[in-house]
């Protein structure tokens, strides 16, 4: 298989994932929420796949190309933080100079050391176009007005307030050092247990998502719900990590399906942590 279609492939199977995977607080094919059901989700991640892979695209071009898409498949913002973790990572797997992890992360510092303001000016017009809930104001290079600095710096000025903006400071940390060893040590351990493939492929993801959660407060849930709210989460996902650590099954406990409900009723969408889960699957399948 040729790197294009390895890139697409493995974002169109990191997406599916997103969904296929019950994740409290999230969409899935187990439980619509927040207005959105799985359906949009699997047509934004299609459409958005030619763009987001396009060789030899500039990183500012594939986000605002794959929002756009994306938007015209959905008609509301399914993927905006997906598509700004994807796109800098299919842009390194481009570059590489070798297999692996390593060499992956080393060809992505180089991409986000060269982001332009180019890109970050089709970034914002991308960030506009998907309108994001609970943005607010920024005092420098707000997104409502033209950037003047390139991509990462403007990323760094929020990269306190956004998880997703630290990825693009600190060389996708998270993603490589929280992440990826979360989701390779669950898939490798239900393999081994004699799950097939695609129960392996959720339950990896279901076990990240649950370190994300209970380890990091979620800045979309800080945006919308305040600091207070997003701990109280972080409490709540704890006992929920300790089991999936154990190698729990938690889709066949009742309580765990009810606390996902419980959060969509609560308003509470821990999203941020749901778009690492994914740029993580993207990872473990480019270097697989």
């Amino acid at each position: 298989m040729s790197d294009d279609s390895r890139a697409r492939a493995a974002f169109l199977r990191a997406c599916r994932l997103d969904v296929q995977a019950r994740k409290p607080g999230n969409v899935s094919l187990a439980s619509p929420g927040h207005g959105m059901d799985a359906a949009q989700f699997l047509a934004s991640a299609t459409a958005a796949a030619d763009a987001i892979t396009a060789p030899g695209c500039p990183v500012g071009e594939r986000i605002e190309a794959a929002v756009r898409a994306s938007w015209q498949a959905a008609g509301c913002n399914t993927n905006l933080g997906i598509v700004l973790l994807c796109a800098p990572l299919l842009a390194a797997f481009e570059q590489r100079d070798r297999e692996g992890a390593d060499a992956l992360r080393v060809a992505l510092a180089s991409v986000l050391q060269s982001l332009t303001v180019d890109d970050a000016r089709a970034t914002y017009r991308a960030i506009a176009l998907a309108q994001p809930g609970g943005l607010g104001h920024a005092p420098r290079q707000d997104v409502a007005d033209p950037p003047t600095v390139d991509l990462r710096s403007a990323m760094a000025l929020a990269a306190e307030r956004d998880r997703i903006a630290w990825q693009y400071t600190h060389a996708f940390a998270d993603v490589f050092e929280l992440g990826l060893p979360a989701f390779l040590t669950a898939h490798a351990t239900a393999l081994a247990t004699g799950e097939a493939l695609q129960a392996a492929d959720a339950r990896a993801m279901q076990v990240t998502f649950l370190e994300f959660v209970a380890a990091l407060p979620d800045s979309h849930i800080v945006r919308k719900h305040g600091a207070a709210m997003a701990q109280c989460v972080i409490g709540e996902a704890a006992q929920w990590r300790t089991r999936a650590r154990r190698g729990e099954p938690l889709d066949s406990d009742p309580a765990f399906a009810r606390w996902d409900e419980d959060l969509k009723a609560r308003r509470l969408n821990p999203g941020t942590s749901a778009d690492l889960c994914v740029a993580v699957a993207l990872l473990a399948a480019l270097v697989a």
